[in-house]
C-alpha cells in the first residue's frame, strides 16, 4: 500500500494537479473509453482529499505482462483489471489471494513493497450489491447463474461460499458450464432452462443484453421470459443500459430487478480499500455512478 498523501481541496482543483507527487492507481482493459471506474476512483479521493489520481490506460489483447511490469516501474499503486486481461493477469502478478488462485483470474492488483498481489473482487462486489438492492441473502436459496466466463465463475464461487442451497449454471456450452458448476463443490450443477422458474436468485453473467460498440440498443434475452415470476430476484452483471431486456422483463413479472451498476460500484470501492487502506465513501461513488450512467 502506498501512503495516502492529503491533497485538500485547494490542491486537486489546481491547474497544475495532478503531479509528479500524486499516487496513480487506474483501470486496464480493451475497450476502455467506456469504463466508469476512474470516475468512482477519483469521486471518492475528492471525498478523502487524498492527492491520487485514477485513469483509464487502453491496453491491447496479449499486452497484460508488459502493462503490469510498467505498473512496478512507475510505482501505480493499484490497477483494476477487465476485459480481456484478468486471466493474463493472473499469471503475471507476483502473488494471490486464495480467491483468485481457485478461479485463476485476477480483477485487482494492488503493488505491495515492490510485488503485484492480484485479487479476484468481482464475486464480493457482486454479493455487496445484492445485499444493497434487494437485501437478499444467498444462504440457503436456489441460485441460477447464465454464463460460464470469468464473471460467472466469480459469482458462481461466491454465491457458493455464502451458503447458497444449489448454484445451477447454464450455458450454451456445456462443457463450460461444467467446469464452472465444479467452483461451487457439492451445490454446484449444471442445469438447463427448466431450472429457470424454480430458482429463488437469477444471475445474467454474459454480455447478452449490452448497448453495442455503435451505440444500438440490444432486445436479446438469455431465456424465456415467461418463466420468471413474483419472488425472484433477477440481477443482470450488464450496467450499459441501465436496464436491460432481461430486468424489464423480470420487473414485468413481478420479479425484483437488480442492475449491474452497483456490482461495479462495490468492486471499485473494495479496490480502494485494498489500495489506500482507507473506508471509502460509497455513497458518493453510487451518486457520481448514478449521475454518469443517466446521461
Amino acid at each position: 500500500m502506498v501512503p495516502s498523501r492529503p491533497a485538500g481541496e485547494s490542491s486537486r482543483r489546481s491547474p497544475t494537479w495532478p503531479s509528479a507527487a500524486s499516487t496513480v492507481v487506474g483501470v486496464i482493459g480493451d475497450p476502455i473509453s467506456h469504463s466508469l471506474s476512474p470516475l468512482l476512483h477519483n469521486a471518492a479521493f475528492d471525498v478523502l482529499g487524498l492527492d491520487w489520481v485514477s485513469v483509464a490506460f487502453p491496453v491491447r489483447a496479449g499486452a497484460t505482462w508488459a502493462a503490469l511490469t510498467g505498473m512496478r516501474a512507475l510505482k501505480i499503486a493499484g490497477l483494476s483489471v477487465t476485459m480481456p486481461h484478468k486471466e493474463e493477469a493472473y499469471a503475471a502478478v507476483d502473488d494471490t489471494t486464495e480467491v483468485a488462485r481457485r478461479l485463476e483470474v485476477v480483477s485487482c492488483v494492488t503493488l505491495r513493497d515492490d510485488r503485484l498481489v492480484g485479487d479476484s473482487i468481482d464475486g464480493e462486489g457482486f454479493l455487496s450489491n445484492l445485499r444493497r438492492a434487494a437485501h437478499f441473502d444467498p444462504r440457503a436459496k436456489r441460485c441460477l447463474v447464465i454464463g460460464a466466463g470469468g464473471a460467472a465463475r466469480a459469482v458462481t464461487l461466491a454465491l457458493a461460499e455464502a451458503g447458497a442451497a444449489e448454484v445451477v449454471v447454464l450455458n450454451r456450452t456445456p462443457k463450460r458450464a461444467e467446469v464452472t458448476a465444479t467452483l461451487a463443490g457439492d451445490v454446484g450443477r449444471v442445469g438447463t432452462e427448466a431450472d429457470v422458474s424454480g430458482s429463488e436468485l437469477i444471475v445474467q453473467a454474459t454480455p447478452i443484453g449490452m448497448t453495442r460498440g455503435d451505440g444500438s440498443a440490444s432486445n436479446e434475452l438469455p431465456l424465456d421470459p415467461d418463466a420468471l415470476h413474483a419472488g425472484q430476484v433477477v440481477a443482470d452483471l450488464v450496467y450499459y443500459p441501465l436496464e436491460t431486456p432481461l430486468l424489464r422483463a423480470a420487473k414485468a413479472k413481478g420479479a425484483t430487478p437488480v442492475g449491474g451498476l452497483g456490482m461495479l460500484v462495490h468492486q471499485a470501492a473494495l479496490a480502494l480499500q485494498q489500495w489506500t487502506g482507507h473506508d471509502v465513501p460509497v455513497e458518493a461513488m453510487w451518486a457520481a455512478a448514478q449521475t454518469r450512467a443517466q446521461h
